[in-house]
């Protein structure tokens, strides 16, 4: 490998809007996130899951599906 050419590799610093931290592997020293894993709707459980249910049904009226 040719020397001088590639970037530093740091142990960043990822922070959340929500206060949680982590360190990753990064070129950069800090890096500031909107959404986490802790935060974020799909792993916390807070998902509506009804809204999704509503689509399918609309779908299913509109094709004619009949539900079991």
């Amino acid at each position: 490998m040719k020397d001088g050419i590639h970037p530093t590799y740091y142990q960043a610093t990822v922070t959340c809007n929500c206060g949680n931290t982590f360190v990753t592997g990064s070129t950069k020293k800090e890096i500031h996130v909107e959404v986490c894993s802790k935060c974020h709707s799909f792993y916390t459980g807070q998902q509506k899951a009804t809204a999704a249910r509503g689509r399918i049904d609309k779908f299913n009226r509109k094709y004619g599906i009949a539900s079991k």
